[in-house]
């Protein structure tokens, strides 16, 4: 009798078994990477006009600020006016049913909004909203 127990208790040693944990880390992994490309900034803090009409684009990827010094900014770099529709175009090729959405500044000159609607739009971006901030 004592060899049976002795034989039982060696056959049910303790396991840990970690597959579900790790299913469990991996989905969240995927599920932050995917998230976290779907967030885009145009690089700099830009001080919007006030509108009470404003409503929130769901749909913007190619976001464009102007800041201050009228200097144009996409994805955290400078880019000159001119360099703009290549730029546009790429990013459009990327995700072609998102829209432009234009963060100018309140201080920036019209004429470098102008140039960059104009540059969206030979891109063939004809869905362009400005941005503002609420009351």
């Amino acid at each position: 009798m004592r060899r049976f127990i002795s034989a039982q208790a060696q056959d049910q040693e303790a396991s840990v078994d970690i597959t579900p944990m790790l299913d469990v880390v991996f989905i969240m992994l995927i599920f932050f990477i995917v998230t976290a490309t779907f967030v885009k900034l145009s690089g700099i803090e830009v001080d919007a006009p006030q509108a009470s009409t404003s409503v929130v684009q769901e749909k913007a990827n190619i976001l464009i600020a102007i800041d201050a010094n009228n200097k144009v900014w996409i994805n955290r770099r400078e880019v000159d006016v001119r360099a703009l529709r290549p730029n546009i175009e790429r990013l459009h090729a990327e995700n072609p049913k998102g829209i432009v959405v234009i963060q100018a500044d309140r201080m920036s000159r019209n004429e470098v909004l102008v140039q960059v609607m104009d540059a969206s739009r030979k891109a063939g971006v004809y869905d362009i909203a400005l941005a503002a901030d609420r009351n």
